[in-house]
């Protein structure tokens, strides 16, 4: 995640999510940034929805309201919002800055602050470790690893991830990275959540299966359309 992209319709979705997630609280989330430095480019553009509020307001009132305000208003393009804002009720957050050189320190320090959280949402820049960029090599801070993955998930934690389309097949590619997180990480369930440009993989710890499954459906009932939801099962 980088400021840059705070508040975009895909920033707007995301805390919509995680708001309908969290089902008012029921659900304590950690939110762990993956925070990056800006770079300069045009990423994070995409603010044109905030001047339709017929279009998109009914989804997520107060949300829209916040972003309008930060973005519109005060011109405030920083995850520190969320924040302040509280938009996440109950939930937590992780904001220190990942680097290509710091990962064992931070994954460190992430996993003494996600004690007793329920769900911890990564949200890398990429999404899941890619062969061509290892851990620790140029870039790699732009991704999750799947053994911090594995990690989290065996530790007793659901996990909602952020992922980017590569320029592939999107269905094939869904499909392949669910057998992925099955195969390496032993997630026998687990959910697909796709927008028109970015996926989420939801994997719900057998601990929490019938609370995730009520939030499932509240997402279904708030968001409608504007999430693809699948469920992946082995």
């Amino acid at each position: 995640m980088k400021n840059q992209y705070f508040g975009d319709l895909n920033d707007y979705r995301k805390y919509g999510l995680l708001r309908t997630l969290c089902l008012n609280g029921t659900i304590r989330i950690l939110i762990c940034w993956m925070l990056t430095p800006d770079d300069g480019t045009s990423d994070g553009r995409f603010t044109d929805y905030l001047g339709k509020p017929r279009r998109w307001r009914s989804y997520d009132p107060a949300l829209y309201d916040s972003l309008q305000a930060s973005l519109v208003g005060n011109q405030q393009r920083r995850v520190g919002v969320v924040e302040q804002e509280n938009l996440v009720p109950s939930a937590s957050y992780f904001s220190l800055l990942l680097r290509d050189d710091n990962r064992e320190e931070y994954f460190d320090l992430l996993r003494e602050e996600s004690a007793g959280s329920t769900l911890i949402f990564f949200d890398p820049d990429n999404g899941m470790e890619v062969k061509s960029v290892p851990p620790g090599h140029r870039g790699s801070h732009k991704y999750l690893c799947w053994k911090e993955a594995s990690s989290f998930f065996a530790s007793g934690h659901s996990l909602l991830i952020y992922q980017h389309f590569p320029r592939e097949k999107r269905e094939s590619y869904i499909t392949l990275l669910s057998q992925d997180f099955n195969s390496r990480m032993g997630a026998t369930k687990l959910f697909s959540l796709q927008t028109s440009s970015v996926v989420y993989f939801l994997l719900p710890h057998p601990l929490h299966d019938e609370v995730l499954a009520g939030a499932i459906d509240s997402i279904k009932n708030v968001w409608g359309k504007e999430f693809t939801i699948r469920q992946h099962s082995t």
